[in-house]
């Protein structure tokens, strides 16, 4: 396993450093060396352990990155870090991109890597249900998180593969950011909400 980490981390670190000097030129060292790369995540979450592990176990430092993590919570306002160069890299999915290419930025940022092959979302409800069925979300209220976003179009995506019509089948409420839907729902909102492996405690469902 710690092997593997080292792999992850070493991929991620050529990754990550051809991207900042290709993007900035060359980039400053710092008095240790080591080539300063602020990256800006999506949200914080267990889904991106792996890259946790790596930082703390110091592999980034170890090949020569001294790596800087910003909670970005939410691909608009990790965008903006990029844009504004606040953040070298932006760590968040690949709608962001489009959405900056097609609204005519000069310059725009490219994706260079695909770090997860699966979204990390779950359709979280307020009680247990033993034997779900997409058909049970007919008729209900879901928090679907930012109109646009990775979360809300996989979850729409998925309603389609079961024959559920996004637009008439349920109410979806895209009217809050993905980083506060957790939040909304543990406050009532909803009776399903779509979270990117949150850990909610029942008692705060009811």
């Amino acid at each position: 396993m710690k092997k593997c980490g080292k792999l992850l981390a070493l991929g991620l670190s050529m990754l990550m450093l051809t991207a900042s000097l290709a993007g900035c030129g060359a980039k400053g060292k710092g008095a240790d060396g080591k080539t300063k790369v602020v990256l800006n995540e999506v949200a914080h979450s267990i889904f991106y352990a792996p890259m946790y592990v790596a930082i703390e176990e110091g592999y980034f430092a170890d090949n020569g990155i001294d790596l800087e993590l910003v909670t970005g919570f939410g691909a608009d306002k990790t965008m903006t870090a990029v844009l504004t160069d606040a953040a070298d890299i932006g760590f968040m999915g690949c709608e962001s991109s489009v959405y900056t290419y097609a609204g005519g930025t000069e310059d725009y940022v490219v994706n260079f890597a695909q770090l997860t092959q699966r979204a990390g979302n779950f359709l979280v409800a307020r009680e247990p249900i033993e034997d779900f069925d997409w058909e049970m979300l007919k008729g209900q209220k879901v928090l679907g998180g930012r109109a646009g976003g990775m979360p809300e179009m996989v979850f729409e995506y998925i309603l389609l593969k079961n024959n559920i019509d996004p637009a008439t089948d349920l109410s979806i409420d895209q009217s809050i950011d993905f980083g506060s839907t957790a939040a909304a729902f543990s406050g009532g909102q909803g009776d399903f909400s779509v979270e990117f492996y949150v850990l909610l405690h029942r008692q705060t469902l009811k």
